[in-house]
């Protein structure tokens, strides 16, 4: 298989490259209309909707109506979980934990020379809600990934929900869901959970917030609750950049640009280089690692459509390449990468050296994985602790802050033919209206 081939040395490069990106965005499906839908008839039917809707995607066939875990269930699903994966989940959770302990933000307090107090302050988000996708072939590393942070911030109410209504849930969901003091676990998956969590059923708690990634719907769904709940972001589908040159190890780079591949046929692998030979052996090795990939039929899907193979003669233009793509993860696999480094401003999170490979990131590194896709990198960040915290200014003014500072309010709020806020300050300073 060899990648699409990109000369980004040529004239208007960079305008085309967006091009090309954009292409992608464009084939990514637009639900809005199902999705409305669906979030009004949960609002309105609750409980019993939300049965119907994971009955009709999900395809389970169940007279079941339990769709929340009990404690019981909890504690013996979460028993059967494998030593090995447990010992796993164990380590990721302590480095994970670690990390985002890290970003705590303090809160400060300070009074200016007129003697007015200003301070800020940080208090955690009361509930949040916690989507995990996909069932029996769900990810622990998204529980870790993204209660870790509420849990650190000290979130005391975490929900989570994963499509398992009428069929068993992998253990490692709930032994990790556990770890990290999640208080009840639902059984549905799909936008209309997202629905749930925003309106809240009989059944599910109304959360303030959701997180966690998802299919096409979800997305949508998240985009379309946003307001009435916040979210983390809109995720798209995942994306890696590896900057490599001719001292890279075609194998090694062959087999980070699959690992992304295989996530989504909408998933995006870039090669950036300045080196040919590079990209002759890297789709070499392409060819040959596919063919015993489990998931081949998904991962040579997202190479053929999205991959691309960007040659790039000078650092400079490496480094506008990576901006311009703002890509969710990028390596740096390049003997002298300090000049390149210096140069990235977009980019969700850097795998430095051949012993980086994005997957260390995905499971037990300690940095979050949760990420912004689709260039969102050049105006957010991934998921941290201040994603669940609120802050809140305090302001107190004293009779000499007021008398000195407030004919510049009066001053800038008539400005604004808003004579209401002149009036208020100036009924403190015994002023005439």
């Amino acid at each position: 298989m060899n990648i699409k081939f990109f000369n980004a040395n040529k004239a208007n490069s960079i305008k085309k490259l967006e091009i090309v990106l954009n292409k992608r965005k464009l084939k990514q499906q637009n639900n809005s209309k199902v999705v409305k839908n669906l979030l009004l008839n949960v609002k309105k039917y609750g409980d019993n909707a939300l049965i119907k809707y994971e009955k009709k995607f999900s395809k389970v066939k169940t007279s079941s109506k339990k769709i929340k875990f009990t404690n019981n269930e909890v504690n013996k699903i979460s028993k059967k979980i494998d030593n090995k994966l447990k010992k796993s989940i164990d380590i990721a959770f302590t480095r994970i934990k670690y990390f985002h302990s890290k970003q705590k933000f303090s809160s400060f307090k300070f009074r200016d020379k007129f003697k007015n107090e200003l301070s800020y302050k940080y208090s955690p988000i009361e509930k949040v809600g916690v989507y995990v996708p996909g069932g029996t072939a769900s990810y622990p590393s998204t529980v870790l990934m993204n209660c870790i942070p509420a849990l650190v911030a000290g979130v005391k109410n975490i929900f989570l929900t994963t499509p398992a209504l009428g069929t068993s849930v992998n253990p490692a969901i709930i032994y990790a869901a556990k770890k990290c003091g999640v208080k009840e676990i639902y059984k549905i998956g799909g936008a209309h959970s997202i629905a749930a969590f925003t309106y809240g059923t009989k059944t599910f708690k109304k959360v303030d917030k959701i997180v966690g990634p998802g299919n096409a719907f979800v997305a949508t769904a998240k985009k379309e609750v946003f307001g009435e709940v916040g979210i983390d972001m809109v995720a798209g589908p995942s994306e890696v950049s590896i900057v490599a040159d001719k001292h890279s190890n075609a194998s090694w780079i062959a087999s980070d640009l699959i690992a992304q591949a295989e996530h989504d046929i909408f998933a995006q692998s870039i090669l950036i280089t300045n080196s040919r030979d590079l990209i002759k052996s890297v789709n070499q090795n392409l060819k040959s690692q596919l063919k015993s990939l489990p998931k081949k039929s998904i991962a040579s899907k997202s190479l053929k459509n999205f991959g691309l193979a960007i040659y790039a003669k000078t650092n400079k233009k490496i480094s506008e390449v990576v901006n311009t793509i703002s890509p969710e993860h990028l390596e740096i696999n390049f003997l002298k990468s300090e000049d390149i480094l210096k140069r990235i401003k977009n980019v969700g999170s850097i795998f430095l050296g051949k012993f980086s490979p994005e997957a260390m990131g995905d499971y037990i590194a300690g940095p979050n994985h949760v990420l912004p896709t689709s260039g969102s990198a050049k105006f957010s960040s991934g998921l941290s602790v201040n994603d669940f915290l609120k802050r809140h200014s305090l302001i107190k003014i004293t009779k000499t802050g007021i008398e000195r500072l407030g004919p510049s309010v009066i001053n800038l709020s008539q400005h604004e033919n808003l004579e209401g806020h002149a009036r208020s300050v100036k009924i403190r300073l015994k002023k005439d209206f």
